[in-house]
This record gives structure tokens, sequence and C-alpha cells, in this order.
């Protein structure tokens, strides 16, 4: 039923492209550390670098668990399913790396997404290379309708800058994204990286 496949030729990356969001799933190295599962979208903010490397676009948000478990082991999934269409689930496993906004390749690869209306609310650019590309049947996976997007998250960018100032992002993403559910602080993720 299921099949692995060498790359992300042209049919899977036109494939990914006509999906609705994506999903990506994350976990620390502890055995009793708690496994991060997003969704993610709209579609657009995903990109086929090649045949083994994708990117998206990290949008600032209420928690920081991919990036720290990315900072800790680097393991990543990122998943995708059909809605609509005949029932497919593809997954793309890898090592991802997180490229912040003062990166000196963070300009190269944001110019591969589309603008966003808040440019404060780009939080990074994980890049995946990605190791394993396998699909399944998805036959559990209903079949339902994109009404449209959300724009909430712009509201919520808008109003913070409105009321805090052009530094009220920031100030939020130090204060809200600075420890993982697991206690991983980026501090404590870096010394970590060193040793390696």
């Amino acid at each position: 039923m299921g099949k692995l496949f060498d790359a992300i030729d042209d049919t899977l990356g036109n494939w990914i492209a006509k999906q609705s969001l994506y999903f990506v799933g994350t976990a620390p190295l502890a055995a009793n550390g708690h496994v991060n599962l997003s969704p993610k979208g709209p579609i657009d903010t995903l990109r086929v670098l090649d045949p083994h490397t994708v990117a998206y676009l990290d949008m600032i948000g209420s928690g920081a668990e991919t990036i720290a478990h990315l900072r800790e082991n680097g393991r990543i999934v990122v998943m995708l399913c059909a809605f609509q269409g005949p029932p497919r689930i593809l997954r793309l496993h890898g090592t991802g790396r997180v490229v912040l906004p003062d990166a000196p390749d963070f300009a190269e690869l944001v110019a591969l997404f589309p603008p966003v209306r808040f440019a404060e609310a780009r939080r990074a650019i994980v890049v995946v290379d990605v190791q394993r590309i396998a699909d399944s049947c998805g036959y559990g996976v209903p079949l339902m309708a994109l009404e449209g997007h959300r724009d909430h998250a712009d509201a919520w960018a808008e109003n913070k800058l409105r009321t805090g100032g052009p530094d009220a992002l920031d100030d939020y993403r130090r204060k809200k994204n600075a420890t993982s559910l697991d206690a991983l602080t980026f501090t404590e993720v870096a010394r970590d990286e060193r040793r390696r």
C-alpha cells in the first residue's frame, strides 16, 4: 500500500503544492519529553528546494517546541495528507536546521516565499534535509473542503505592534518563545550543539 521514494520529483512536488496545509512533528531526546505536532499553513509557506530538501517559513507562535527540539537533536517529520482527491499521506523524515533572521542565508531563503503582511512575525526558516520519503494510503483522512484561510495571526500581530510599538513582536518572542514545554532553553540547546 505504501511506497518509498528516492527523491521529491516533480510529480510529488506538484502534489505537495496542491495540499491545504502540512504538519510538523518533533520530539526532545528525553524519554519523558513532550512530542510536538504543529499544523502549518498556508501551503505556500512550504517550499521544495531540491529533490532532498524542503523549507518552511516559521511564523511567531505561542510555543517554541519545534525550534527547541531541532536545536537539541535535529529530528523532524513533515506530513501532508490529501483532504480532497485520491487518498494519500506523505511523510518527509529528516533532520532540520533553524535559520534565524540574522543568519547570512536568511535573506536568500525568505525570498523564496511570498511576502507576509508583517515581516516582524517571521520567526525563522526551517530547512529540512529529507532522508526518507514515504506515502501511505490515507484511507482514514476525511474528505474536506477548504473554506479559506484565517486572518487571526495577522490581526494579532497588527494589534501587538499597534499597542506595543515596533519591538512588540520581538519582546513577545523573547518572553514566550524562550523555553520549551520541557524547559529546553535556547542557551542550553546552544551549549549542547557546541558539544557535538
